[in-house]
């Protein structure tokens, strides 16, 4: 997985440390407010802005029903599929935070097509003129707006998957902030009625403390402010947020719902990662490394793991469920 290079407008901001480790460092800098974030930002040299690939846009007047004309990652967003009574539930893919959902699904969409599946894919949270250049095209950077908005945003996407599907329910598999929100859907938005099954893959159910890098956001109040006024969904997702208050008012399931949460001991982004597990009925919490003791995946790099990827099929088909292979 390539390091993406963040521009905002057309100053860029180089992701210096390399590998999806540092990109989920680089995140977790970014969510607690800390210093780093703006150091790396000061010490960025500045380049001409990129031209859109004209792979990654859809033609004049042929956009999708969703109106996104950014890239779909492959396998994703054919909206003429319909379900086979195999899989009779299409697949909402949903990307975390600092992301989108080409690069954060590249490896498990074309992996649920193949399997007969009938997949999707959304982009939310964008704010404009933040992109990123990781998977060599330049596309926008997500899931930055309010956790509350974004899963309106959910919502209306699972409303169009449905209409064109004729599907009554939906499976939602999450990354990070996108296994957390689609719960704020069915809590508070009316989701329940309409989604079957949720798999999170280091999802931040609870928030999260950076590793205790959070703890530092009140004695750098204009640093954090300046994050936050880019990023509001890194305010929600600290411990104690006004939006992690509203989320801990209710149950963490709703009655009806199966959920899966897969987890995995290196997280440094969603700390401490049992944080990550949820309460109640229906729900199947896993650790990634007691399915395979030697993986080494973290934050980011679960979303490519194919021991976690081995996960989520048999979450998602547990009917069909075969034996997880340590990968």
């Amino acid at each position: 997985m390539r390091t993406p290079l963040l521009r905002f407008a057309a100053r860029p901001v180089h992701r210096r440390i390399l590998g999806p480790l540092g990109s989920a460092l680089l995140a977790g800098v970014l969510l607690a407010g800390g210093t780093a974030g703006a150091a790396r930002a000061a010490d960025a040299t500045p380049t001409a802005p990129a031209a859109v690939a004209s792979a990654d846009l859809a033609p004049a007047g042929e956009l999708p029903p969703d109106g996104d004309p950014v890239a779909s990652p492959p396998g994703a967003n054919d909206w003429n599929c319909r379900p086979g009574a195999a899989h009779p539930n299409p697949v909402v893919l949903v990307h975390g935070t600092f992301a989108n959902r080409y690069e954060n699904w590249l490896a498990l969409s074309p992996l649920l097509k193949s399997k007969g599946y009938c997949v999707f894919a959304l982009d939310y949270g964008m704010i404009p003129g933040v992109t990123s250049s990781g998977s060599g095209l330049l596309l926008p950077i997500g899931g930055l707006g309010p956790v509350a908005e974004s899963a309106a945003q959910l919502g209306r996407f699972v409303d169009l998957v449905r209409g064109a599907t004729g599907a009554a329910k939906v499976d939602v598999v999450g990354h990070s902030q996108g296994g957390m929100l689609p719960n704020y859907y069915l809590k508070f938005l009316g989701g329940a009625a309409k989604v079957d099954k949720v798999i999170g893959l280091a999802p931040s159910n609870h928030g999260t403390t950076l590793s205790g890098i959070a703890n530092l956001a009140p004695y750098l109040p204009r640093v954090a402010e300046l994050i936050y006024t880019v990023c509001a969904a890194c305010r929600d997702q600290v411990v104690g947020s006004d939006f992690n208050r509203t989320m801990a008012s209710k149950p963490d399931t709703v009655p009806g719902v199966r959920y899966t949460v897969i987890a995995t001991v290196y997280d440094e982004v969603v700390t401490p990662y049992r944080t990550q597990f949820l309460t109640g009925p229906n729900v199947n919490n896993v650790v990634l490394q007691d399915r395979c003791p030697v993986s080494l995946a973290e934050h980011v790099a679960i979303a490519f793991s194919p021991t976690a990827l081995h996960l989520v099929t048999n979450a998602l088909d547990p009917g069909r469920a075969t034996p997880v292979i340590c990968g």
